[in-house]
């Protein structure tokens, strides 16, 4: 039996026609609904193969029934999808479109104030399509060398014609940031996400009346666990608008969720605006953190307020598809083994191996720390159309079998059956006067000593050999005493000391919800 990403989904579609799929834009689709449109779209791009050349499609939608739709149109049309987001840069989707060398792309209603400038920017002629338009025909005037379709010239479900070609294939093709300002194409095939899938709905047994948050954009790899763990089930995905996502305490018992997935940053602002009251979400029987690392004292609040979910932190870069570590909260034995006060990231998933080396790519000893490599089945394709970065990420070691993946994080190797303990990004140990520093470890102290969660530390300004110093930024309204600082000074030794401290109500955030560090670096030059 051929098994894709899309494969529950279709399974769940037959079992379940008329249970909820997804609710989204206030309105709610049962399986039945959404497996016709996305069928029809299916349908329509296998009529036009001349568009298929390179087996992706893009899918330009936000938050709207057009986008669940467009992601599961091309995945049964045998394409992998590759998410456009209109709320970043025109510059950026336009660069992302044609790095990926689509030739056929799904729009929805709010798209199309920039899908003009894809067009003309088009190499190529496209294939669009406008499942929520019927002005085909005004497009087709504007621009007539590609070929538009509207909801009314859709395929039908019943053309439609099921892929046979799946597990090495690409399901997913997502840009990740690239550090020389070109984005990375991380390429994902069926295989590594079915491993993601299997485990995750074996673990936390998922069920039909399950109902999972979506606050993950599209563009965030972290959005097709929360799409198709739960469709493989037969369970509901709620996805809120922006506005709504503003206050996620109240989405939570609005949409009566009982799966809770999202970045740390936003269980931190929610300690912070006092949301996390204990028994206040007792729907949730789950909740999952990946992305950043999770503060043990957030977790511990999170527990208070979802007495009735397990808590686990998960791990994992996009190369090592969604997550690949995690680990279960335990209230009274997790603060111990917790290090600057950061919750393990615990242990590979079964079938995947870790590997913790030093500089050299030697395995540190028991206890040490050092860069994390993982290998396994979830380990992807690569980067799109850039042997030399997939060379160099994606590394084969000397007496070892396999590809490894070096993370760039750095974590210590468990002693005694312990759990991995994350430590920060290998590029946030910077020198200071020709000492190493560990940002995460100045982090810690200023989050123990001042009790604010949101804590990042900046090297600052910068050398040639590293930093001149380090300056600390905390999310609070609260001024900051001389005290935090006599507190700080007392543990740390000078060089390691920050210099000034900044307070900001709210940190920026990336396109993913993470906490944006070049954004905080920039405003201290301005400070400069």
């Amino acid at each position: 039996m051929v098994k894709g990403l899309w494969t529950g989904f279709i399974r769940s579609a037959e079992r379940f026609p008329d249970r909820p799929a997804v609710f989204v834009e206030g309105q709610t689709l049962s399986y039945h609904e959404l497996r016709e449109l996305a069928t029809r779209i299916a349908a329509t791009i296998q009529a036009y193969p001349e568009f298929s050349v390179v087996p992706l499609t893009a899918v330009f939608g936000y938050r709207s029934r057009t986008a669940f739709a467009g992601v599961l149109g091309a995945l049964l049309a045998g394409n992998g999808y590759v998410p456009l987001n209109r709320t970043f840069p025109v510059e950026r989707t336009e660069l992302m479109f044609e790095r990926s060398e689509c030739r056929s792309i799904i729009v929805d209603t709010g798209s199309l104030p920039q899908l003009g400038e894809l067009l003309n920017r088009a190499s190529q002629a496209l294939l669009v399509i406008l499942p929520d338009s019927l002005q085909a025909h005004e497009y087709r005037e504007q621009w007539p060398r590609h070929m538009f379709v509207d909801r009314s010239d859709l395929n039908s479900a019943a053309s439609w014609k099921s892929p046979t070609e799946v597990d090495d294939a690409i399901a997913y093709l997502l840009f990740t940031s690239g550090s020389t300002g070109m984005p990375k194409g991380v390429m994902v095939a069926h295989r590594n996400v079915r491993h993601y899938i299997d485990f995750m709905t074996t673990r936390f047994s998922i069920q039909p009346d399950d109902r999972f948050s979506q606050t993950f954009d599209m563009t965030f790899d972290l959005s097709v666990a929360d799409m198709f763990v739960s469709w493989e089930c037969g369970a509901c995905v709620c996805c809120p608008s922006e506005k709504t996502l503003i206050n996620p305490g109240r989405f939570i018992n609005d949409a009566r969720l009982t799966v809770w997935f999202s970045v740390p940053s936003i269980a931190v602002f929610m300690k912070r605006l006092g949301a996390l009251k204990p028994g206040a979400y007792p729907s949730l029987r789950v909740s999952l953190f990946c992305g950043e690392a999770l503060p043990v004292e957030v977790a511990r609040g999170w527990g208070d307020a979802a007495p009735n979910s397990v808590i686990e932190n998960i791990y994992g870069p996009t190369e090592l598809t969604i997550a690949c570590t995690y680990y279960r909260w335990n209230s009274s034995q997790s603060a111990m083994e917790a290090e600057r006060g950061v919750v393990p990231i615990g242990q590979p998933f079964p079938g995947m191996a870790s590997l913790i080396v030093d500089d050299t790519l030697t395995e540190v000893k028991s206890g040490e720390a050092g860069e994390l490599l993982m290998t396994g089945p979830q380990l992807s394709l690569g980067y799109w159309r850039d042997p030399v970065r997939t060379a160099a990420a994606f590394v084969q070691l000397p007496g070892r079998d396999g590809i490894y993946y070096r993370t760039g994080d750095r974590v210590r190797r468990p002693t005694d059956h312990g759990p991995m303990l994350y430590l920060g990004r290998v590029d946030n140990q910077i020198k200071i006067l020709g000492y190493r520093v560990e940002l995460g470890e100045i982090e810690a102290v200023v989050r123990e000593e001042s009790g604010v969660d949101g804590v990042i530390a900046v090297g600052w300004p910068p050398t040639p050999g590293g930093a001149g110093g380090v300056e600390v930024f905390l999310q609070s309204d609260a001024p900051l005493g001389q005290d935090l600082k006599d507190k700080v000074v007392k543990r740390l030794p000078a060089y390691m000391v920050p210099r000034r401290y900044h307070r900001l109500s709210q940190f920026p955030l990336n396109a993913n919800g993470k906490y944006d560090r070049v954004a905080l670096a920039a405003m201290l030059k301005t400070l400069s």
